[in-house]
């Protein structure tokens, strides 16, 4: 790989990422869940921080991007709608690309959880970071989009390769499985949810997961197959219902 992901545990149940591109030793912060933990692990592998690329506007995705440009300098890049919460230096929305030294993230639209919702995918590597798009066996809420908006976003990040590394922003994903086994009686569901209650035993994270193990167990990403009488858009807005109401 042309980058280096560290990644480490944030506020109750966010991840921190910082991407290193190591052409040029440039480093790149996705979302800033929590200023303080950032530049602690900053000053610990010593990067140089040139960037911090948003995601959304959440304060647990944004909250942090004042103070950690004040401590580095870097350049804050972001959708528009991070200004409702946080000045940005660089709007960015789907189609535009960002260069972190040699790396070049592809911005790829995914709204629904916001209405201005990115991701950012790095081709080269495959590695995708979705903020709160997609997660292992889940999708955010819908706060602000529609079913429409989310199932195309969701569409877009499955349409990348199989073996791309999704890096989304919480660790939910005990929480989704219980939900995804009550809706979905698929074996390699079983098979998943199995080793997923183990790892969390142990204490281990489920962060990140793939686009392909998403697409063969994912409820949300497999509605269509889940509601086969409604339209994909339909299902998935159905399984995302009923995950709202979910009290297991």
């Amino acid at each position: 790989m042309s980058v280096t992901i560290h990644q480490f545990p944030c506020l109750s149940d966010n991840y921190g990422f910082l991407v290193r591109d190591d052409a040029t030793g440039l480093a790149a912060c996705i979302d800033t869940p929590d200023a303080e933990t950032i530049l602690g692990e900053l000053a610990k592998l010593g990067w140089k921080l040139d960037l911090i690329l948003n995601t959304h506007w959440h304060p647990d995705h944004a909250g942090g991007n004042a103070a950690i440009k004040a401590a580095t300098g870097c350049t804050v890049v972001g959708p528009a709608e991070v200004e409702r919460l946080t000045p940005i230096d660089r709007q960015a929305a789907g189609g535009d690309t960002v260069k972190l030294g040699e790396t070049t993230f592809e911005v790829l639209e995914s709204g629904g959880h916001t209405l201005g919702h990115i991701a950012y995918f790095d081709a080269a590597d495959h590695v995708a970071f979705v903020g709160d798009t997609l997660f292992a066996l889940g999708c955010g809420r819908l706060f602000e989009g529609t079913a429409e908006q989310m199932w195309g976003s969701l569409q877009r990040l499955a349409a990348l390769p199989d073996d791309t590394a999704v890096y989304c922003a919480h660790e939910y994903t005990a929480s989704n499985a219980r939900f995804a086994l009550s809706v979905d009686d698929d074996p390699a569901l079983k098979a998943r949810t199995e080793a997923i209650f183990a790892a969390r035993e142990r204490g281990e994270w489920t962060v990140p997961t793939t686009i392909g193990l998403e697409k063969a167990t994912n409820p949300f990403l497999r509605a269509p197959a889940l509601k086969p009488g409604l339209a994909p858009a339909e299902a998935f807005a159905a399984v995302r219902a009923a995950k709202d109401a979910f009290k297991g």
